[in-house]
């Protein structure tokens, strides 16, 4: 598959966590960590399982933090 995204992030998915149809997907990339919220069904297509290499890509405009 291509894609345009160029913020590609390999690594390995740590936790998965389902809240409904919400689930919280922990990974681990280059020692650090990336946590997304997608839907319950994105797991079950995806066939996300913990332990398995996956990629995360990133398209925003901004990332904000305040302190």
């Amino acid at each position: 598959m291509e894609i345009s995204g160029r913020n590609k992030l390999p690594g390995t998915v740590r936790e998965i966590e389902r809240s409904g149809p919400i689930a919280k997907v922990v990974m681990d990339v280059g020692g650090g960590r990336v946590v997304a919220l997608v839907t319950s069904e994105a797991v079950d297509e995806l066939g996300l399982k913990e332990g398995q290499t996956a990629t995360a890509l990133i398209k925003a405009t901004s990332v904000m933090l305040m302190k």
